[in-house]
């Protein structure tokens, strides 16, 4: 057993000596992949893309949320106008008959306008996987280009993290930092006047924080 414990033990030795001795044979670069990112021409045109997009949508969002405003006012004053003690009882149903219709079309108009909503949160979501997905892929191809120009066998990511939001690299004398000279490559054929990097502006607000919903009978309200 002893025996057997032994040469288990020269054995892991012998591996993560082999194992060291071929990491200091590797030539490491690093990049800072967020500063890449951030600053790369693309991802500021692709942002503005997404942020116009969004705006689109907002004013679609806007106008229908107008209409259906209306048509709360409309329901409100047709419900008031159904207990108008003035007027016969056969006329009182038809207003309540016509009040009934009204808040469907409302019920439905409300469910159209949050199903329209959804969609066009998933649909910039989608849009801006696919851009960053893309513009990674552009960048990954220029550092790998570096990389084997310069001879490494190894690039490591200075803005990396761990799950516990700590830096994955520790330290780092920046010698074969490759940043630089990657960013300079992709901004090659940057266009004049670039917007400013910003993260695109959340997408509408919940209809159940608007004016329209505290309408009688609108679902939401209690």
């Amino acid at each position: 057993m002893r025996n057997f414990l032994r040469t288990l033990f020269l054995a892991i030795l012998l591996l993560a000596l082999t194992g060291l001795s071929a990491f200091g044979q590797n030539k490491v670069a690093t990049v800072d992949l967020k500063k890449l990112f951030d600053n790369y021409y693309k991802t500021k045109l692709a942002t503005q893309a997404i942020q116009d997009r969004a705006n689109d949508m907002d004013k679609d969002y806007t106008t229908m949320a107008k209409d259906l405003k209306n048509k709360g006012d409309d329901y409100e004053k047709l419900l008031e106008s159904a207990s108008d003690p003035a007027v016969s009882d056969q006329e009182r149903q038809r207003r309540k008959a016509n009040a009934s219709d009204l808040l469907k079309q409302l019920q439905d108009s409300k469910a159209a306008i949050d199903q329209y909503e959804r969609q066009a949160q998933m649909t910039l979501a989608d849009q801006k996987q696919r851009m960053r997905d893309n513009i990674l892929d552009e960048i990954k191809k220029v550092v790998a280009d570096k990389a084997k120009a310069g001879g490494y066998t190894l690039v490591l990511d200075t803005a990396a993290e761990t799950v516990n939001g700590t830096p994955s690299i520790i330290f780092t004398t920046g010698e074969g930092d490759l940043t630089g000279d990657v960013l300079k490559q992709l901004n090659a054929a940057a266009p004049p006047d670039l917007p400013e990097s910003t993260e695109p502006a959340p997408v509408f607000l919940s209809t159940n924080s608007l004016p329209y919903n505290t309408t009688p009978g609108l679902p939401g309200n209690q």
